[in-house]
């Protein structure tokens, strides 16, 4: 059980999204709840809860916040994150869609498929700062941090 049955962006003091950037915003949460794997470490003197877990996912004072509850709300744990490991990846990433949103307009398949291939690439890239940044604080798999990554694009697009 130690998964993520609930999620919640904070996006309230953000601009409004794209229709490009709120279906990635939902996509990731449909697919997050759907399937994923997030575990609290064990530390020492303190009882960890086992799950399953409610993540609030919000930008303060220029660092990303998880709020972490047990499905009962009580609090579980609470960690910040410098964005500055997250701002040239995250551009890259918003380049690298904009391109593919074209290319789908107009391009042919095979260029689509290229553009496509460096996103996945650049995407990839981000999880992989997020599972180091995550690192001892919680317990994440590959898909799990992607899709993550993703609301964290989505928080970042605004902030």
């Amino acid at each position: 059980m130690s998964r993520i049955v609930d999620i919640a962006l904070d996006d309230s003091n953000l601009a409004p999204p794209t229709p490009e950037i709120e279906q990635e915003r939902k996509v990731a949460i449909f697919d997050l709840l759907e399937d994923n794997s997030f575990a609290l470490p064990a530390k020492t003197g303190r009882d960890v809860p086992p799950g399953p877990f409610k993540l609030d996912l919000a930008i303060r004072e220029k660092r990303l916040v998880f709020d972490v509850k047990t499905e009962a709300d009580a609090p579980a744990a609470e960690f910040h994150l410098s964005l500055s490991p997250f701002r040239q990846v995250v551009k890259d990433y918003y380049q690298i869609c904009e391109s593919y949103f074209d290319a789908v307009k107009t391009a042919a398949p095979a260029q689509i498929e290229t553009i496509d291939m460096a996103r996945r690439g650049i995407h990839n890239e981000g999880a992989r700062i997020l599972e180091e940044r995550l690192e001892g604080k919680v317990e994440i798999d590959g898909d799990t941090a992607r899709r993550l990554f993703t609301l964290v694009c989505v928080l970042h697009f605004g902030g």
